[in-house]
């Protein structure tokens, strides 16, 4: 790889680890020209559906589009960025995961909104008051009193059934 301060085409290798959730190879560099030092990911390349936008127009999957999506209903949130980068591969893998050629973009919001609850409720209202098009202070008193009722990811996550094995639960005893 050629070297980013000199240009040098001559770099070797000096660590190699596992980044992100497993699916990149964070590498530190060093010139044998310049003796800097600088880190290189890489991540394997595959092949994305396209979308189909509500219009029925298909472009290509954009994942810097859906970054700047998730990142505008978080501005000023304090949200870490390795927390917005785990959920935008989550979101990648569910897309690739399909199998399929073509995703409904409605789809792709779903997961975006599910992710964003999980990440901060505040961003969720921001994303759906613009994804689920809100005419009036009633849709966002919907969504609002929804959010209150259902419980979070997280929660849902760490919940266990209450009927384990499907044995009769009785408050009773009996």
């Amino acid at each position: 790889m050629r070297c980013p301060f000199c240009q040098h085409p001559d770099t070797r290798v000096i660590d190699s680890r596992l980044a992100g959730e497993g699916d990149q190879v964070r590498r530190r560099r060093e010139c044998a020209a310049c003796g800097e030092r600088f880190t290189t990911y890489e991540t394997a390349e595959l092949s994305l559906p396209r979308v189909i936008k509500r219009s029925g127009a298909r472009e290509p999957f954009n994942e810097d589009k859906l970054r700047r999506g998730m990142l505008f209903a978080l501005e000023k949130r304090t949200v870490p960025t390795e927390k917005v980068e785990e959920a935008l591969s989550r979101i990648k893998r569910h897309v690739l995961a399909l199998g399929e050629r073509e995703v409904e973009a409605s789809r792709i919001g779903d997961w975006v909104m599910e992710e964003l609850r999980a990440l901060d409720e505040v961003a969720y209202i921001r994303f759906a008051s613009v994804y689920m098009s809100f005419e009036d202070v009633t849709a966002f008193r919907e969504v609002i009193d929804r959010l209150e009722r259902e419980p979070s990811p997280e929660v849902r996550k760490s919940q266990l059934g209450l009927l384990e094995g499907g044995e009769d639960y009785n408050v009773d005893g009996d």
